[in-house]
C-alpha cells in the first residue's frame, strides 16, 4: 500500500490542499452547460491518467517483478503494455491526472502544480533516470531507448528484436 503513497500525494493530497487554502482562484468564469463540458473533458482526462497509472503499476509488478518505489523498482527491464508506446508511460498518466484536475477547476495554482511537477519530472529522466537504466539494463535498455520516445508515444507497439 506504501508504493501509491507517491501518487496519491502528488493527485489527491496535494491538489486539494492547493484549492483548500487557494479556493477563490477556482473556476473558469463559464456559466451552464458549458461549465458540464468542462468538468466532462477533465473527468474523460483523469480516467485515461488513471487507467495508465494502474496498468503501469500492473506491468511493474507482473513483467518488472517490482514496484514503482525506489526501495523496491523493477528486477526487468518492462517494455510491454503502455511500455511500447513511450518510455514513461506511468508519470504520462499521473501528468494526465493533473491536466484533468486542472481542466475541472480552472485553477492557477493547480496549472503551476502541473507544470512544476511534469517540468521537474521530465528533467529527472534525462539526467537521473536513463542513465541509472542504462547501466542496469545496457543494451536492452539502449535498443528500447532508440525505439521508444521519452515523452510522445509511438503509433505503433514496439516489440524487441523487431525493426
Amino acid at each position: 500500500m506504501s508504493i501509491l503513497l507517491l501518487p496519491l500525494n502528488v493527485t489527491v493530497i496535494i491538489p486539494a490542499l492547493l484549492l483548500f487554502f487557494f479556493h477563490n482562484s477556482v473556476g473558469w468564469g463559464v456559466e451552464p452547460p458549458i461549465t458540464i463540458l468542462v468538468v466532462l473533458i477533465g473527468a474523460i482526462i483523469m480516467i485515461l491518467g488513471l487507467l495508465l497509472v494502474i496498468l503501469t503499476i500492473f506491468q511493474f509488478a507482473t513483467k518488472g517483478k517490482g514496484t514503482l518505489a525506489p526501495w523496491d523498482p523493477p528486477r526487468k527491464l518492462v517494455v510491454s503494455g503502455p511500455y511500447q508506446y513511450t518510455r514513461n508511460p506511468m508519470i504520462s498518466g499521473v501528468v494526465f491526472i493533473l491536466l484533468g484536475e486542472v481542466i475541472i477547476f480552472g485553477s492557477i495554482f493547480l496549472l503551476v502544480w502541473f507544470l512544476f511537477f511534469t517540468i521537474v519530472n521530465y528533467t529527472y529522466f534525462i539526467v537521473g533516470e536513463e542513465p541509472k537504466l542504462q547501466k542496469q539494463f545496457g543494451e536492452d535498455y539502449g535498443e528500447y531507448k532508440r525505439n521508444v520516445p521519452r515523452l510522445f508515444p509511438r503509433r505503433t507497439p514496439w516489440t524487441p528484436g523487431k525493426k
